[in-house]
């Protein structure tokens, strides 16, 4: 499908439910050209009538490929990589598997995606990996979740690194933190919803440009400390 003259196209993965359904009906609803990429879908993704690419699992070469083949030779302008997971545990009930469950989807995962659509990014592409601020060594106050934070901290320098390779393709880079979001990952305790988590985040990809790239952002547009 030709996109509009005056619309870009996004990818979003993670796009079935909370932050990435929200950022799905916000780009949609400025007339962008939106790829909703999920490993099942929702009703509420299914009623936007998007270009979904289902039975997506960002932590399997499968599934990988499954989105290559899918996506062809279509341009992307923004891609966001929302996908991510989040397993509770403190230093006296880890999980080893449930680490490395969170390394392959958060971290590795959008690793995998960046590598599979490279050719699909032009010069003034962007990408924002969704992290969290409990991927920030100084900002941990807490202790505990040692996989999500391990994963997130992982992404991190990943993303820092990406915006450093990618500055002589044109492409930018963010590290975003959503903020505490009412979505089901955290039991909907959180303190901002997830449309307006969405706006946020939004607003700080449009203000993405080469020489932020690389940066550690919240949505709220604090600058967020490693």
């Amino acid at each position: 499908m030709a996109k509009k003259s005056n619309s870009k196209n996004i990818m979003i993965t993670g796009s079935n439910r909370g932050i990435g359904l929200e950022l799905c009906k916000y780009y949609k609803n400025r007339g962008n050209q939106v790829f909703a990429v999920c490993r099942q879908q929702s009703k509420q993704l299914s009623s936007l009538s998007l270009n979904v690419i289902d039975n997506i699992d960002v932590k399997t070469e499968q599934g990988i490929n499954r989105l290559r083949d899918e996506i062809g030779s279509q341009q992307i302008d923004i891609l966001i990589n929302n996908a991510g997971i989040l397993r509770n545990q403190s230093f006296y009930d880890l999980n080893y598997d449930q680490i490395r469950e969170q390394f392959e989807v958060n971290t590795l995962g959008p690793i995998r995606v960046v590598e599979a659509l490279l050719s699909n990014l032009i010069a003034g592409s962007k990408i924002a990996m969704i992290t969290s601020r409990m991927g920030s060594i100084e900002d941990n106050t807490s202790g505990g979740s040692y996989g999500y934070r391990i994963s997130k901290c992982a992404l991190n320098a990943a993303g820092k690194s990406m915006a450093i390779d990618f500055k002589d393709k044109g492409i930018a880079v963010a590290l975003l933190h959503p903020g505490y979001v009412q979505t089901e990952m955290v039991n909907f305790g959180g303190d901002i919803s997830a449309e307006v988590s969405a706006e946020r985040l939004a607003k700080r990809i449009e203000e993405l440009n080469l020489e932020n790239s690389g940066s550690f952002w919240h949505s709220n547009g604090e600058l967020l400390p490693w």
